[in-house]
């Protein structure tokens, strides 16, 4: 690989010499000091990698020299140093390499060229649900049934170890991706043969960008992407934007580092983010310990960011101590850190950015966020007004039937509308930061001595990131009191914060269903979208661990926990939440003893071996995949049938229906839902035809191997709005051929649109697509027969991902929409325009009464690389025919 700044250089670190690609050698061209941090490591990527054809040195002093209040519009090449996966995406991007192949071998290709280049490591946390709760054996029940359901996923993936190279699997019941990541994966300085650079890596989940917070830029892509990361393929990108966020002070009494990212949160998509990196500097981020500052990077998916970045300090290397990084490993991050100009001290220069935005963490103050969007922040003295106000706008399309008595488990009590049925401590988000931990098991600590005890309707569960928070929540003594609460270990996954919240009681479900109730969900999670959490649950809300321990108390959203009693104690006497919560000093007294390096290191001594569920799982080593006809877990895609060495070229889009007419803010939960099945849906029947019993169907996340389900779940969410079917809630639409028919599925009337031929589109608001990196979201979608989405905006990741699986998205121009333009749905579109770098086209929607609507649409295909994959079919197509060519 050539350069021609002549950057190769040497330094010596911990009595050894390594060789690195040193930013210096741009002195004279660039004033490296303005750089930020994440641009620096955007320029090493760069000079390490010129070739002069992918990337060249016009390239790399286009970067070198920007100027960040005002960038030109060129695309860059960024090749991580690694892929992350967990297995509800990671089992497609298996599936995948697969068939990939099966079809290489097809066209007379090597199989052995489809193996990852760079190192993936796979953690399975995705499947567990919270089936069991509330007892010392609810961890090991959960655990037993998730092996039951998922046995052909499981046997898959081993079968993926042991075929592909440079693949590991870290086994299930051991923690969530990105806290392992941080935790004991990620390296901040690579070391390749005595080769240093930046750590960096790309996840096939959004909140991959949670190692930000020690320094390693990342962020989250879809499937196809990973998969063109791992196969070698540079992802190429606009120039970003950067964001500075100036941090100062400390935080206040009472306030926690969840507070301090929904407010964050909040904060970023006011000033709108999307597309952008943010990066927080200033003399605040002294005050600011690694774990916060690993919460705060992992919702940038949440504020819209591609990535929210800390930079490489003293802090940094404090933990990676903590963790039981190695003595070599921490002096070899500093030295590099240092020579390279990435290395943060409190005096250090301001670089330049697009926009610098200031947080005064003395500011923050006790918050959650909902009932439906995490930016939706709302002062903890302020939930109770927020509760009202939602549940009365949910009066006007579900009217409530008001209280039910409830008879479970030997109890009856009245079932009100604002009840917390579920509490829950989950997410990697929270669960990576002993602070907050530890601060819930001494509110339980208090709660439990003053008799304080959990409401009979709520579902708690403590679902850690790791099995570290275990170990020092015993070694602090606060397990017993999380557990006398109902706060038993369920779980070591993503559980109820990706919607594995599991079932409800029966006849708390029951009592929601007959009366229509508008209950409640708080956990300590990142997202909160309308039917994520759990079908029956309409407000839901993110909030600290400490604070899901309170609200599982007060067992209602419907009080204001500043100024109501939480409850009574053994005398009968009120006990308000502030009788209860523990000091800063308390907190961090009891981290300091609590939370060692020695844990860190003997937790994940063995984190690859798996318990004897994982190691009983026998597999035959072989190139190529035996796929099972039979199963309705893993089945060979449909993507590359009839595939030959010549592309499809750009196809014109003519005499299309529309499929979908949606709103605002539609996630990729409500375009591809991971939860439950039901019984009556086109993927429910499609598994009952099969054999398989309801009490078997487990998730559509856990289904993402069968292009079969998850075709039929595609725009499935029982909280999405069509406009073509008003007054109707649920993943329906109509088939038009002259009349409109009637209210179906939306995969049944797809399926009457493929049989005639007739391609489709999606008209959406702002904001579509938000939400997890969901390739599904994208796989479905051009599964269904749609080969168009035209939107107001889209989020980042799955606009990427559409033009990977060779779907168009479109933008309307600023200021229009469906709705200004009169489009309802029952037009035929014709679009006109269509070739190879256009940035606008013409769409013709005829109506039924002849009249046409003309108006331009902007293509968001972004950079030549995008029109290769484009015309190819998609990115999968493209790099099989790169590989397959002699």
């Amino acid at each position: 690989m050539s350069n021609s700044f002549n950057a190769k250089t040497t330094l010596r670190a911990g009595g050894r010499e390594y060789t690195y690609f040193s930013l210096k050698a741009l002195e004279g061209k660039t004033d490296l000091g303005r750089l930020p941090y994440s641009y620096k490591i955007l320029l090493e990527n760069l000079l390490r990698h010129e070739d002069g054809a992918n990337t060249t040195r016009e390239d790399i002093l286009a970067l070198a020299t920007a100027d960040l209040r005002k960038l030109p519009a060129k695309d860059i090449n960024f090749t991580p140093a690694r892929v992350i996966l967990q297995d509800f995406t990671g089992v497609p991007c298996v599936v995948d390499l697969a068939a990939m192949r099966d079809a290489m071998k097809a066209l007379g290709g090597d199989t052995r060229k489809v193996n990852p280049l760079c190192p993936v490591e796979l953690v399975i946390d995705h499947s567990v649900m919270i089936d069991y709760y509330g007892t010392r054996d609810a961890l090991d029940r959960n655990a037993e049934v998730e092996f039951e359901r998922n046995a052909e996923r499981y046997t898959f993936l081993r079968w993926g170890q042991e075929a592909l190279q440079n693949f590991k699997a870290v086994p299930p019941d051991t923690g969530i991706v990105h806290q392992v990541n941080i935790e004991y994966l990620a390296r901040v300085v690579f070391d390749k043969d005595g080769l240093l650079y930046p750590d960096s890596c790309f996840g096939t989940d959004s909140h991959t960008t949670m190692v930000n917070g020690i320094g390693v830029l990342g962020w989250g892509v879809g499937g196809i992407e990973a998969e063109a990361a791992m196969l070698g393929q540079p992802s190429s990108m606009l120039m970003p934007d950067v964001i500075g966020v100036r941090v100062a002070g400390r935080l206040a009494e009472g306030a926690t580092a969840t507070d301090l990212v929904l407010t964050v949160t909040e904060m970023l998509r006011k000033r709108g983010v999307v597309e952008k990196f943010v990066e927080f500097f200033g003399p605040g981020l002294a005050n600011l310990a690694a774990a916060d500052r690993s919460t705060i990077a992992n919702m940038a998916p949440e504020y819209g960011a591609t990535c929210g970045i800390f930079p490489i300090d003293e802090e940094t290397l404090n933990y990676l101590r903590l963790t039981g990084r190695g003595a070599q490993q921490i002096e070899l991050v500093k030295a590099y850190a240092q020579a390279q100009g990435m290395w943060w001290t409190p005096d250090a220069p301001e670089a330049q950015y697009t926009d610098v935005l200031h947080l005064d963490l003395g500011s923050i103050r006790p918050s959650l966020a909902g009932p439906k969007r995490p930016q939706d922040r709302v002062l903890l003295s302020g939930v109770k007004a927020n509760f009202r106000q939602a549940f009365e706008a949910e009066q006007k399309m579900r009217p409530s039937a008001g209280p039910a008595q409830v008879t479970d488990q030997g109890r009856t009590y009245t079932l009100k509308d604002g009840a917390v049925v579920i509490a829950a401590i989950t997410s990697c988000t929270n669960t990576s930061n002993p602070s907050v931990l530890i601060g819930a098991g001494l509110l339980a600590r208090k709660a439990r001595a003053l008799g304080l005890a959990t409401q009979p309707w709520v579902k708690t569960s403590l679902a850690p990131g790791s099995k570290v928070v275990t170990e020092y929540l015993k070694k602090a003594g606060l397990l017993g009191d999380l557990e006398a609460l109902g706060f038993n270990v369920a779980a070591y996954g993503c559980t109820t914060c990706i919607g594995n919240s599991g079932p409800l009681n029966e006849p708390i479900g029951k009592a929601i269903q007959d009366n229509k109730l508008s209950v409640s969900a708080v956990l300590s999670g990142n997202r909160n979208f309308e039917g994520r959490v759990h079908q029956d649950v309409r407000m839901n809300y993110l909030a600290s661990p400490p604070l899901v321990v309170a609200y599982a108390i007060a067992g209602s959203t419907d009080i204001d926990l500043t100024s109501e009693p939480i409850g009574r104690d053994k005398d009968g006497k009120d006990v308000y939440l502030k009788d209860i919560w523990p000091t800063s000093h308390e907190v961090q007294e009891a981290v300091a003893k609590a939370v060692t390096a020695e844990l860190f290191k003997a937790t994940y001594a063995d984190v690859l071996e798996g318990d004897a569920r994982w190691q009983s799982i026998k597999v035959t080593r072989s190139e190529t995949y035996g796929w099972d006809a039979k199963s309705t877990y893993v089945q060979y895609p449909p993507y590359f049938q009839g595939m030959t060495m010549t592309p499809p070229g750009i196809r014109p889009i003519r005499r299309a229906r529309a499929l979908a007419v949606l709103g605002d803010s539609i996630t990729t939960d409500h375009i591809s839902p991971a939860g439950d099945i039901k019984l009556d849906s086109p993927a429910g029947k499609y598994l009952t035809e099969r054999g398989v019993q309801k009490k078997d169907f487990n998730s559509y996340g856990s289904r993402r191997g069968n292009h079969e389900v998850m075709m039929r779940g595609t725009f499935a969410n029982t909280r999405i709005r069509n406009a073509m079917t008003p007054g109707v809630e649920g993943g329906v639409s109509r088939h038009i051929n002259g009349a409109a028919g009637p209210v179906e599925p939306i995969y049944d009337v797809a399926m009457k649109y493929q049989k005639e031929g007739t391609p489709l589109v999606v008209l959406a608001g702002k904001e579509y697509g938000t939400g997890s990196s969901r390739d599904w979201a994208a796989k479905g979608t051009i599964l269904l027969g749609v080969k168009a989405v035209i939107s107001e905006s889209f989020e980042r990741i799955h606009r990427a991902n559409l033009v990977g699986m060779g779907v168009l998205p479109l933008n309307f121009v600023d200021g229009q929409s469906a709705a200004s333009l009169g489009l309802d749905g029952t037009e035929v579109y014709d679009f006109e325009g269509l070739k190879e770098g256009a940035t606008e086209l013409a769409v013709n929607a005829k109506k039924a009464d002849g009249k046409v609507v003309t108006f331009r649409a902007k293509v968001r295909i972004n950079t030549p690389v995008e029109w290769q994959y484009y015309q190819h079919g998609g990115v999968l197509q493209y790099m099989l025919r790169q590989m397959a060519s002699p």
